[in-house]
């Protein structure tokens, strides 16, 4: 699974044993797998990749999560 997050490259990342990456969209895939453990284990280390910005809300994230936003700077 190749991402682009942003960074001067694209990440790569390998499915472990057991594990598979199903892309539903080009924004969307899903993390499957027998083992719940390592389907989590595999998912957080994804969204470890780039989290989730509290003031733009941008970055990987779990389906349903909510991010709290934080207000910016007041501009003048």
């Amino acid at each position: 699974l190749e991402f682009s997050l942003g960074y001067s490259h694209p990440i790569l990342v390998e499915a472990p044993e057991g594990i598979t990456f199903k892309v539903e969209s080009p924004t969307r895939f899903s993390v499957e797998g027998i083992d719940k453990q390592k389907v989590g284990e595999v998912a957080a280390n994804i969204r470890k990749l780039r989290k989730p910005d509290p003031y733009k809300a941008k970055g990987v994230k779990y389906e349903g999560e909510v991010i709290r936003r934080k207000v910016g700077k007041a501009g003048k």
